[in-house]
This record gives C-alpha cells, sequence and structure tokens, in this order.
C-alpha cells in the first residue's frame, strides 16, 4: 500500500495525502452513524504538503438523515473544524489520530417528524412509562402511570404545541399545551412557560390533566441533555436554537479530545 502512495506522490504531488485523508474521514464519519443517507467530508489543507506533517487546515463535514443510535434521525448535519494536527502515520492505517483536541462549529437540523418519531424509541419510552412519582400515583390509587402518544407540532418564535396520553388507572387523560423551547447551560434543552390548552381535554378531566402537564414538563425538562448523546471523546455545546417552519435549527460547537471510533 505504502508503496503504491509512493507512487502516487511522485506523479501528483501531495495531493495522494490529501485524497487520502479525504477517504480515510467519509469512511471514519460514516461509522460514527447507524444509518446516514449522505455523507460528505472535505479536507482543506493548503499547501498539500502540510499534510506530511500532520497539519490540515480544516475538515468540513455535510451529512443527511443521520441516524445516531439506532433512533435518532437529524435531517442535516454539518461541522467545520479549526485547523487540526494530526498523527500521519495513523492516516496510513485507515484511521485519524488527533495529536491534540480542536473545535469544530455544528449546525444540526431536526424534523418535526424526526423529533416526534424520537418520542417513540425505546430510550425515550423508559422514561415516559410506568412512573411512580409520588404526584403521580397519588392521582392513580398508588398505580404507575404512563405517558404515550405524544406529538409535537413547531410554532414561530420557538414555541411548540404539545399533545399527549396518560394512563391513569382506567381512563386516559389528554394533555395539550403550548410552551418556549430554550436552552440551559448551553447543553439541556427546556420547555419553558407552559401553558394549558383545554380545548382537547374534556371538562371533567381539566384538573387532573393541569397536573400530569406539570409534571410531564418536569421530565421533558430533564431528559433532553446533550450529555446523554456525547460521542466518546467528543462534548457537545449549543448557542442557539430556532424554530423555521417544521425544522428545529440548533448551532453550537463540538469540543474534539479524540475521533471516536463508533457512535
Amino acid at each position: 500500500m505504502i508503496g503504491g502512495l509512493i507512487g502516487m506522490n511522485k506523479n501528483h504531488g501531495t495531493d495522494w495525502g490529501e485524497n487520502l485523508l479525504n477517504t480515510v474521514a467519509n469512511q471514519t464519519i460514516r461509522h460514527l452513524f447507524t444509518r446516514s443517507e449522505l455523507v460528505d467530508v472535505t479536507v482543506r489543507c493548503n499547501p498539500s504538503s502540510k499534510l506530511l506533517q500532520g497539519t490540515v487546515d480544516s475538515f468540513k463535514m455535510f451529512g443527511q438523515g443521520l441516524v445516531i443510535r439506532q433512533d435518532f434521525r437529524t435531517q442535516e448535519m454539518s461541522f467545520e473544524t479549526d485547523a487540526v494536527s494530526l498523527d500521519f502515520g495513523s492516516i496510513l492505517k485507515g484511521q485519524i489520530s488527533l495529536k491534540q483536541p480542536t473545535q469544530a462549529v455544528a449546525i444540526v437540523k431536526l424534523s418535526e417528524t424526526d423529533i416526534n418519531q424520537a418520542f417513540t424509541a425505546d430510550l425515550v419510552r423508559k422514561r415516559l412509562e410506568n412512573l411512580t412519582d409520588s404526584r403521580l400515583t397519588n392521582l392513580s390509587g398508588g398505580q404507575p402511570v404512563s405517558f404515550r402518544d405524544i406529538h409535537l407540532k413547531l410554532l414561530p418564535q420557538n414555541r411548540i404545541q404539545l399533545f399527549a396520553n396518560a394512563d391513569v388507572t382506567n381512563q386516559v387523560v389528554p394533555i395539550s399545551f403550548s410552551c418556549t423551547l430554550g436552552l440551559a447551560k448551553r447543553r439541556r434543552i427546556t420547555f419553558e412557560g407552559a401553558e394549558f390548552k383545554g380545548d382537547r381535554v374534556p371538562d371533567s378531566l381539566q384538573g387532573i390533566s393541569k397536573i400530569l402537564m406539570v409534571i410531564l414538563v418536569e421530565i421533558l425538562n430533564d431528559m433532553v441533555d446533550l450529555d446523554r448523546f456525547d460521542l466518546d471523546g467528543v462534548m457537545l455545546r449549543l448557542n442557539r436554537l430556532e424554530t423555521q417552519g417544521d425544522i428545529l435549527l440548533f448551532s453550537g460547537y463540538a469540543q474534539i479530545e479524540r475521533i471516536p471510533k463508533t457512535g
């Protein structure tokens, strides 16, 4: 393999190294996701000879339909790193190893459909079903309570409308509210200023529905924490979120200590 690369070097200067790094980077990034529709990684290195010393100007990645941990799909994801210092020997082995940490600016787009699909994932359902919070069991005569059929609708100005059903003993209690999405400590998505919407809730159930709404909001506020989804060696932080039609847009950065081997 190395002999072939030396031959390429004679014919094409050091572009062979950049081409090799592009290939290895694409393969490495693809392996971070359960599934992907498109992954395109571009390495910028000018002049290309800097790569022989293990230095590149930046990595750029653009992906579509990226599925993280089996069930969590992103419509689009992109990032661009600062200058990166690499172990060039690792590239020849088909791997990428950083000599020092780097940062990347990141943008993530989630569709309304993908968000609602995420509520059906096993990891999420475990946080919503068979709950024994004392406030819930007081409502249900000591029986566990489950939230299900959660459907979120994105609204302008970072607001959402959320609908759900709660199984409380032998009855189903509908829940409906609107709220504003926010960020806490740049890593946790918050559901702020919940406003009860009674148009979908029978009058006889509105009292219990309001109590369930408060508890569900508390659960959601504790659930969407980026630290639960960090890849090994990568810390994600958010600077901004914005609703754009049926898309929820996040922008922030990733602190990359090392390149993960798998997602």
